[in-house]
């Protein structure tokens, strides 16, 4: 063959970064068609979901200023003590009703959940339906 290739074979390709690519890409396209549609104000913040594997974190934005109101994660020190791991469905809830919490605290009755391109299932769903039960409207 004198070192030439045939048409069919092809070049291999390293095994386990296309998976981690096509998942990131996956998410990314889902979390930019989930923003088209959410729309906040200064009566309802928009509440973004990030979950890890480890941990969960929430954050509460205004997008009309442009500005972060409350951060919370399982991963602060008042919270770590009541939630030891925060990467379980158990977690979810706890930290849920902590949260409803500190938004009644602040006023926030009414809030636009951002899920952030997760899948609305385990964690982020035990998470939502929690701050439902909590009182707030979403």
């Amino acid at each position: 063959m004198n070192g030439l290739k045939r048409r069919s074979e092809k070049p291999r390709q390293q095994a386990g970064n296309n998976m981690k690519n096509d998942k990131l890409l996956k998410k990314i396209g889902r979390h930019k068609s989930i923003c088209k549609h959410l729309k906040s104000s200064h009566d309802r913040p928009r509440l973004v979901v990030s979950p890890s594997l480890k941990h969960f974190s929430a954050q509460l934005i205004d997008d009309i200023q442009q500005k972060t109101l409350i951060t919370f994660a399982t991963y602060q020190k008042q919270i770590k003590k009541q939630i030891p791991n925060g990467g379980n469905i158990k977690a979810a809830i706890t930290f849920g009703t902590l949260l409803g919490e500190k938004l009644k605290e602040k006023g926030i009755k009414k809030i636009v959940f951002d899920r952030a391109g997760y899948m609305y299932h385990g964690r982020i769903k035990a998470f939502a339906e929690t701050l439902r039960k909590t009182g707030l409207e979403f």
